[in-house]
């Protein structure tokens, strides 16, 4: 088993429990890794037998963009759902930073963890 990582990928939504939050679009940062059989990929140099980075980029965004919650924890779970409907993935590892959100820390991070199944 193989693994891609996506560090510091910008995603913008609507999220937050406090009003003010919810008045403007907050850039959250991704860092995702994706388990993923990726031999024929190693054995044909065919960007067909991989992931498309950039698909799993843009869908990312794009699942985070099209809804609104009020906790990382909702929104991580809808990331990964989204993810495991539209990849080849055995394992997600999903952090989700929202920066500015403490006044006494520079950001708040939401770490998970799940196999294909659970």
């Amino acid at each position: 088993m193989q693994q891609i990582i996506l560090s510091g990928l910008k995603v913008d939504t609507l999220i937050g429990v406090y009003d003010w939050e919810r008045t403007q679009k907050t850039t959250l940062i991704f860092d995702i890794t994706v388990d993923a059989d990726l031999t024929a990929a190693m054995a044909s140099d065919n960007v067909s037998d991989t992931i498309d980075y950039a698909m799993l980029a843009q869908s990312i965004q794009q699942a985070a963009a099209d809804q609104t919650f009020e906790l990382l924890e909702a929104l991580g779970a809808h990331v990964m759902k989204h993810v495991f409907m539209g990849f080849p993935v055995s394992h997600i590892r999903l952090g989700i930073t929202k920066p500015g959100i403490l006044p006494d820390a520079d950001t708040v991070t939401v770490v998970f963890n799940q196999a294909r199944g659970e």
